[in-house]
């Protein structure tokens, strides 16, 4: 007769014994329909299976892991983020109210009213949207009109609103809001009864483009509505472009600096000039 194999009895506790359980289940290791302990241990013994320290991350690791994690949130990335949230669980070095936010988030990653208002726009139906700021301030707004747009790598819900106190662009484009979604920690939707507008208001904006900043511009499809150089003024390109935010428009072209001239409307320009005096007074 065979020899018969050898029995040990392991002293552990209930919930040891589930996660070990758990553990032969996720490796395939079965008596029947059951998860098999015994078989796990066995593989364990003939190094079947390799046994190491878990990996725990240093702080300074998790910090970078977890900007990560917020960087794609705000770009739509919520797979990839979801990714990263699991692995911070398993091996950061977490505090507790990250870990509880961690845990939230990957119970719920996206909030319901985000779902509802993607829902919205790919119907093309205005809605009402309600929420609370951090200072507790409570916003309504009438969309007719709304795009996820990103804008300096984060998202923005970008709409067109009945409502414009409180808007500081100029009165052809005061309608236009740009919300930052991530500041939006809860909202209500609900659909109204108006029309689905075409898109946002928008202005056209000329300005020259001078010397290496000339050559180097590429053409901003479905915006720059004329390209072309100048025939009369060496090195110098003229842009015609669509724009539906001054604040956007104003950070981008400010970085440019001596290269880049704003030529009309007028509203605009004084903003430009505006917006230079404030940082002169600052030097």
């Amino acid at each position: 007769m065979g020899r018969r194999g050898q029995s040990i009895t392991l002293s552990i506790s209930d919930h040891d014994k589930a996660q070990l359980e758990e553990l032969a289940l996720e490796l395939g290791m079965m008596w029947g329909d059951r998860p098999n302990i015994t078989k796990l241990v066995e593989e364990i013994a003939r190094k079947k299976l390799i046994v190491a320290p878990k990996q725990e991350w240093g702080l300074e690791q998790t910090q970078a892991l977890e900007r990560g994690r917020s960087a794609l949130i705000d770009i739509g990335k919520i797979t990839e983020a979801l990714a990263i949230a699991q692995l911070l669980i398993e091996h950061g070095t977490l505090t507790i109210p990250l870990k509880n936010e961690l845990e939230r988030f990957i119970i719920k990653p996206t909030q319901t009213w985000r779902l509802e208002v993607e829902k919205y726009i790919r119907r093309g139906q205005p809605f009402r949207l309600t929420y609370q700021d951090a200072a507790e301030q409570i916003h309504h707004f009438h969309i007719q009109f709304a795009e996820i747009g990103i804008h300096e790598d984060r998202q923005y819900l970008d709409c067109w609103c009945k409502e414009t106190i409180g808007n500081l662009d100029i009165p052809e484009l005061c309608h236009n809001w740009s919300l930052r979604l991530d500041r939006i920690a809860e909202a209500s939707t609900t659909p109204i009864s108006e029309p689905w507008r075409s898109g946002l208001d928008n202005i056209n904006i000329e300005m020259h483009l001078f010397h290496r900043l000339a050559f180097a511009y590429k053409t901003k499809i479905n915006l720059d509505i004329e390209n072309e150089w100048l025939v009369d003024i060496p090195q110098t390109k003229r842009i015609v472009r669509k724009i539906t935010n001054t604040f956007w428009f104003i950070r981008e072209i400010l970085r440019y600096g001596q290269d880049c001239k704003v030529l009309s409307p007028d509203n605009v320009q004084n903003l430009i000039k505006m917006e230079i005096e404030k940082m002169r007074t600052l030097y």
